[in-house]
């Protein structure tokens, strides 16, 4: 009997265990399971795709009947964009708002959608990425430990400089221009006769705004609501680039998220990317408005020659011949 007592004593405290450990799991309780993401973006308030990574957190929100909570940190409060890249892939961040160039260092694939004028406008660029060649580059994060939820429009990227204006390529030559970090906007520009200097998105208003730099380059919407306009006054229209952003996640937390979660999160990001291209694009032609009203001058150029002068890439990129040769033809 007393060999008895002590057994019968483990047997009870190991059900009061058992029953603690089913009872904090919602899933198991029946009652609903929160689930609470941190999501970082570079951009402040005002930018449409900062308001379009909050309706993203709402959407998800209203779908999930409050399960699905997105906390959207934006203006760079938990990085810089480089950083953030590397926290999701790592698990320290749960999402980012991130524009492809970045990301195209670790998703070698992706790099195609960063090349100088790869897309002949932007109805040819929708329909690879939201096509099948959009949607196999996607299926290559995952091999990073990274899942995307599709494009976003960041629209043209365009030079604008301090003291001279770039009416040429030939009047490029020596500048220094900010560039993001990537071997392929390291090379366009100096095949354009500049020199690359590549930071983050943070450092570029200081950084020309005491010579630091010359210019930088971005659409006219993150040239306004970075204030680059009040100190980059010179603006010209070359269209080099026209890379779309991104939504990513790391790819365990994904795979941890009930199928159930998994679903109003895809749902949410696809309302939210529709929402924000309309957005973006909308607010390009204003921002451009309200630049110009505030003395920043804008200049067309010879886009041909700007062409001629960076095709030198594609040659280095055999790697993607094939992939190239999609996207062209599409």
């Amino acid at each position: 009997m007393k060999k008895f007592l002590p057994l019968m004593f483990i047997v009870f405290i190991a059900v009061i265990i058992g029953g603690c450990s089913q009872s904090g799991s919602g899933e198991e309780s029946g009652e609903p399971e929160e689930v609470v993401l941190r999501l970082a973006e570079n951009q402040p308030e005002n930018n449409p795709v900062t308001i379009a990574m909050k309706e993203f957190s709402d959407i998800a929100e209203q779908k999930s009947d409050g399960e699905v909570k997105i906390e959207v940190y934006p203006n760079a409060q938990l990085g810089e964009e480089t950083e953030n890249i590397d926290q999701v892939q790592s698990g320290e961040l749960d999402m980012a708002r991130v524009n492809s160039v970045p990301v195209s260092q670790v998703v070698g694939e992706l790099s195609v959608f960063t090349l100088p004028y790869i897309f002949t406008d932007q109805e040819h660029k929708y329909r690879v990425l939201d096509g099948e060649i959009g949607k196999e580059v996607s299926e290559k994060f995952k091999d990073h430990d990274l899942i995307n939820f599709g494009y976003l429009e960041a629209g043209s990227r365009n030079f604008y400089t301090t003291e001279k204006p770039i009416k040429s390529v030939e009047d490029m030559e020596g500048m220094k221009i900010r560039v993001q970090p990537s071997d392929i906007s390291v090379q366009m520009v100096e095949l354009l006769g500049a020199v690359p200097t590549p930071m983050d998105y943070g450092e570029v208003f200081s950084s020309l705004q005491t010579g630091v730099i010359d210019g930088a380059e971005n659409d006219f919407v993150s040239y306004h609501t970075s204030g680059h306009y009040e100190v980059a006054p010179y603006y010209t229209l070359d269209g080099h680039l026209s890379p779309p952003a991104l939504i990513i996640m790391n790819k365990d937390t994904w795979e941890g998220l009930s199928e159930k979660h998994q679903n109003v999160i895809s749902e949410a990001a696809d309302e939210a990317i529709e929402f924000e291209r309309e957005e973006m694009n909308k607010s390009q032609e204003e921002f451009r408005k309200e630049v110009e009203e505030a003395g920043t001058e804008i200049f067309e150029v010879d886009v041909e020659e700007f062409q001629e002068a960076v095709s030198p890439i594609y040659e280095e990129m055999s790697e993607y011949e094939e992939l190239i040769e999609r996207v062209r033809e599409e």
